[in-house]
């Protein structure tokens, strides 16, 4: 993911800059976009007009403090290898979680019960995902596996179309397009890992030839 997106812009402006010189830690906020996010799941699982309006407010929020974790660590000198593999995890937890709670949430709808499975399988895709980009940053550092933005825009911003289309009543398409284009995407990252993977092994068999 892009670290200037223009959600990073304002956020870093509005949210991030007010607590460089405070006590809050990027960690905290980390915290708060994990939490925030698994309450938004919950409520958009109720199924009800009103609470899916309210998680889809409240996954907004988590996608905030999600950007803000990152700069707030950038800007203070607070990187760490914890703080990144904390905030990746719970990326894939709440990125997971809304697209499971969706699944559930339209259990009534068009699409009936197997909306239930629908959601899982987009969830479990998107944590299969986010779980093979920690296994190619484990082999080549991080941000190894970041996709570009384009005009300040980065992928992972597709993750409000969610939100968006609760809003305007549009959400069950969005979760027939998660169940089609999450598993393909899991599978792209998935055979990018397996080349990243045979390279650096390819890589340690020349360097053990070469101490030989």
């Amino acid at each position: 993911m892009s670290h200037n997106t223009w959600i990073h812009r304002v956020v870093r402006v509005s949210l991030v800059k007010p607590l460089i010189n405070t006590p809050v830690t990027p960690n905290q906020l980390t915290t708060v976009r994990l939490l925030t996010g698994i309450a938004a799941a919950a409520l958009v699982a109720v199924g009800e007009p009103r609470w899916m309006d309210i998680g889809a407010g409240l996954f907004v929020l988590s996608v905030i403090f999600d950007r803000a974790d990152g700069d707030l660590a950038r800007l203070t000198g607070r990187t760490s290898p914890y703080g990144h593999c904390f905030d990746m995890i719970a990326d894939t937890v709440c990125n997971a979680l809304i697209l499971t709670g969706l699944g559930i949430g339209f259990r009534s709808g068009e699409y009936g019960f197997w909306s239930i499975p629908m959601g899982v399988l987009s969830g479990l895709s998107v944590a299969a995902i986010l779980w093979t980009v920690m296994r190619i940053e484990e082999i080549e550092g991080q941000r190894a596996a970041e996709l570009p933005s384009v005009a300040g825009i980065d992928a992972d911003d597709a993750v409000l179309l969610i939100p968006v289309s609760i809003w305007f009543g549009h959400a069950q398409g969005i979760l027939l397009a998660s169940v089609v284009m999450t598993p393909l995407v899991a599978l792209f990252f998935f055979g990018f890992y397996r080349r990243k993977l045979r390279t650096a092994r390819s890589r340690s068999s020349v360097q053990h030839v070469h101490r030989q």
